[in-house]
């Protein structure tokens, strides 16, 4: 419940706490009705045809209300299915974790599309659906909605326990201009998502052409790169220290080269090893046992000094060979993780210990060291940006979360 305007002059107590007194607040079943979506499995998908969406869609591809169908199907899986209409509210009917369950996205269009199998349809005319999809997907119905979540390893919601949420409803007028403003937010959050994905394709790209010799700064066209085993420029630092007896930060490895992570042990005595070793910055530093996943990074300034086991061996530079700042890029390209796999033996499980051996006996080819810098510029320039951008669009949903809350329980009051 919401207690934010609680005794405050103009608003009234109710099942979903303080709200303005003109709003009105109803069960979800008492003003519109249920109907299932029906099969559409993958197998049945076409490349052009009706559009449908399907359960797994409105986490994955929807965000509140449906702009575009990526999915489509023929006349004769749709005759199977179930037609969705304008201002209907699609629930996902499965989830992992009672946090997601009951997610749900709003149908404002009139084009023909269908509902597949595990999807609840909400049908209504009388409430502003997309500010009814904000509202059933805010924090205030999330809790809800937790309550009414069934089972264990797949959580299922249903049409009876969805008819009881507790829904706050300003007058119409209010329910649209809330839904335009929250509009506006999602729009500047999408082009900024857009802008991301942008730049992470074009430094794929160049990272194919820099990276393999293809796009050449003019420089150093005439000059080779040089095929060359790791153990040429990898040398083997361990830098062991005697466990601490007081609380310390250990170093993680995120898989497929995304990068380290700290972690605070608490109770070193847990810890079984008497020996850690130190990391420092600029280290190349690989978990053996999940190297074949691309579990290895180059160590940042902010995780010196942190302890990791002896299943993470580290490593320092040549730098008249080799630079950290240009090898970071290499070793996450899926050559690279390819190379990792094959000296990591092992079954068809997880369990594929890396030869460290091995591992330095793998080839790369790389250019001068002059050129590996010019490289090195160009596409941490482009991760620097992507970086930035990542951090705008954490703003932008977080200004426009804690305004969503504020105008979904009438704290904030908008002009109509």
């Amino acid at each position: 419940m919401s207690k934010q305007n609680e005794n405050r002059q103009g608003y009234k107590n109710t099942k979903v706490g303080w709200i303005p007194k003109e709003w009105a607040v109803k069960v979800l079943g008492s003003f519109g009705s249920f109907s299932k979506g029906k099969g559409i499995s993958n197998s049945e998908k076409k490349e052009m045809g009706l559009s449908c969406i399907t359960y797994g869609e409105i986490y994955t591809t929807h965000d509140y209300v449906i702009k575009d169908f990526n999915s489509f199907i023929d006349i004769e899986t749709a005759k199977k299915s179930q037609r969705i209409k304008r201002n209907d509210v699609l629930f996902a009917g499965s989830g992992e974790t009672l946090d997601e369950i009951g997610k749900c996205v709003a149908y404002t269009k009139d084009v023909e599309a269908y509902a597949g199998g595990d999807i609840v349809i909400f049908s209504q005319n009388n409430v502003d659906c997309i500010y009814l999809s904000y509202s059933l997907n805010s924090d205030l119905i999330t809790k809800q909605k937790r309550k009414l979540g069934q089972g264990y390893s797949v959580v299922h919601i249903y049409s009876s326990g969805l008819k009881k949420l507790y829904v706050p409803l300003p007058p119409l007028p209010e329910q649209k201009r809330i839904a335009e403003i929250l509009s506006v937010w999602d729009e500047a959050i999408e082009q900024v998502a857009n802008l991301i994905n942008a730049k992470i394709a074009l430094k794929k790209s160049l990272m194919q052409q820099l990276l393999t010799g293809k796009l050449r700064f003019k420089e150093f066209v005439k000059i080779k790169f040089n095929k060359i085993e790791l153990a040429e420029f990898l040398i083997p630092t361990p830098r062991p220290v005697p466990r601490p007896n007081s609380a310390y930060t250990a170093l993680g490895i995120r898989s497929h080269g995304k990068g380290t992570f700290l972690k605070a042990v608490e109770n070193p005595e847990a810890v079984m090893m008497d020996t850690l070793y130190e990391v420092k910055e600029a280290d190349l530093i690989v978990n053996i046992t999940f190297a074949w996943e691309g579990a290895i990074a180059i160590v940042k300034k902010s995780d010196e000094g942190a302890f990791v086991s002896h299943r993470f061996p580290t490593y320092t530079f040549n730098r008249e060979i080799a630079i950290p700042e240009y090898f970071r890029h290499v070793i996450r390209t899926k050559r690279f993780i390819h190379e990792l796999g094959l000296v990591s033996p092992g079954g068809a499980g997880r369990n594929r210990v890396m030869s460290k051996t091995d591992f330095l006996n793998i080839v790369v080819s790389i250019p001068s060291v002059d050129e590996q810098k010019k490289i090195a510029v160009v596409l941490n320039g482009i991760d620097k940006e992507i970086e930035l951008l990542g951090k705008k669009l954490e703003y932008l949903k977080t200004q426009k979360k804690g305004l969503m809350q504020k105008l979904l329980t009438g704290k904030i009051r908008v002009k109509v």
